[in-house]
């Protein structure tokens, strides 16, 4: 009888150690190598190298979690910190253009030398423990914050919060944004499930702030169960809006004569109370005022949230936005009704293939003239082809046209645009990626 043959494991890649220890890139494909899974949820490899390199940040900690939401509320956070002069560290991903985008000191991406020695010192301190590259990237990003000598530090996680690797360090304030479903082969298929993996970054005895207007009850239910003091949005906390102007509600008072936030759509508001809400609760570590306030809403940036650009004076108007899921999809058309188009809307679209890619297109559609499908490279991405057949699933009307990349998608976008239309890129920080940095090096060739 002859024995079943089995398949051959798939090879990885030897991980390998840089030959310099400044060089970043070499550090990024060591740790992208060094564990069998990409993603491999729990905290128990991080919270051993956590504890060999002595990390115990003094300085208050931030923490947000959230399927849609978390970066604008991390960016208002970081804003209002900085107007009032606070040096803050700002942790996020993914990331555009560069990997340096991920950890921030006042406002500026640290240097490759300075994430290099973060990298070298995990590497150091782990032993023969496999972190993941997000693991390995999160510790290397608390060394720096802690050589830094920061007043705070704002985290945002990256997937889920009760197993994420950022969830090793606790927070002092940690916020959860809006809940929606995504990342469910992780984090379970319905916004319950969601959202008490979401609230696992609260903490005992700490502040704990709920932004959705409609929260799963997990999330307050969690929250009682551990003794975290729950802010709930609706509840604990209001919004009142009048005009171009919002105030703030909340148990100690209110916070009146606020101006709207600079990044674009109402559901911002709920992001914004919620980091100006955390801020108050660290007054007494954390001292902000209303000019800090008012300066950090007004200034506050963000790459890739209806972020608005033009190639020129006669060129149409090019919006990129990240949204990957059908719940940002729904905030993504309520702002593109916010701000019509004088002509036709023609979007750029590229997603993974293990996201939603029918119900997101769904959600926007109605806002959309015509439709320049983009595969995308990477692992996960899907084909062009694949991403024509959930088009066709998501019974969209306008027309569709297949693209190799989201660069040629963008080109066959402008050819088919005239000065009146707008060209909306989204679906994928890859694909709002991919054009910016096209874009950018159009205008450095052009200056």
């Amino acid at each position: 009888m002859l024995t079943p043959m089995r398949a051959p494991a798939p090879v990885r890649p030897r991980a390998r150690r840089p030959a310099r220890a400044d060089d970043l890139a070499g550090w990024l494909a060591f740790a992208d190598a060094l564990h069998p899974q990409s993603i491999d949820m729990g905290l128990e490899r991080v919270a051993v190298v956590r504890d060999a390199l002595g990390l115990a940040p003094e300085f208050p900690i931030i923490t947000v979690a959230g399927t849609n939401g978390k970066g604008s509320t991390c960016a208002m956070l970081e804003s209002v910190l900085r107007a009032a002069g606070h040096v803050v560290g700002l942790y996020t991903s993914p990331h555009l253009l560069r990997y340096n985008e991920r950890v921030c000191i006042d406002g500026v991406a640290a240097g490759d030398a300075l994430l290099a020695a973060g990298f070298a010192r995990v590497d150091a301190a782990r032993g023969d423990i496999e972190l993941t590259p997000f693991e390995f990237g999160t510790l290397a990003a608390m060394c720096v914050f802690v050589e830094a000598g920061l007043d705070a530090a704002v985290l945002e996680v990256g997937l889920g919060g009760r197993l994420d690797a950022v969830n090793a360090f606790d927070a002092d304030c940690a916020i959860v944004t809006s809940i929606g479903i995504d990342h469910v082969e992780y984090l379970g298929h319905t916004r319950e499930a969601i959202g008490f993996e979401k609230a696992g970054v609260f903490r005992a005895r700490r502040t704990a702030i709920s932004a959705d207007p409609d929260p799963p009850p997990t999330i307050a239910r969690h929250a009682w169960q551990i003794g975290a003091r729950l802010l709930q949005n609706g509840r604990d906390y209001w919004v009142r809006r009048s005009g171009d102007e919002w105030a703030l509600v909340h148990p100690g008072g209110e916070i009146s004569g606020l101006p709207l936030p600079a990044l674009a759509g109402d559901f911002q508001l709920d992001n914004a109370a919620a980091a100006l809400l955390a801020l108050h609760t660290l007054g007494p570590r954390l001292s902000v005022d209303a000019d800090h306030r008012r300066e950090g809403l007004q200034q506050v940036r963000l790459a890739g949230r209806f972020q608005r650009m033009r190639r020129d004076a006669v060129s149409p108007e090019i919006v990129l936005d990240v949204c990957h899921n059908p719940h940002a999809a729904l905030q993504l058309a309520g702002t593109l009704a916010q701000h019509p188009a004088e002509g036709r809307t023609l979007a750029v679209f590229g997603m993974l293939r293990d996201k939603d890619i029918a119900g997101t297109a769904r959600a926007v559609a109605e806002h959309i003239d015509g439709w320049f499908v983009a595969g995308l490279a990477e692992r996960r991405g899907a084909t062009a082809a694949e991403m024509a057949v959930a088009l066709d699933a998501a019974e969209v009307h306008a027309s569709v046209r297949l693209a190799a990349t989201p660069v040629d998608a963008l080109r066959l976008a402008l050819h088919s645009a005239t000065a009146t239309d707008r060209v909306l890129v989204f679906g994928s920080f890859a694909t709002v990626g991919a054009v910016l940095r096209e874009l950018q090096a159009e205008a450095v060739a052009a200056a």
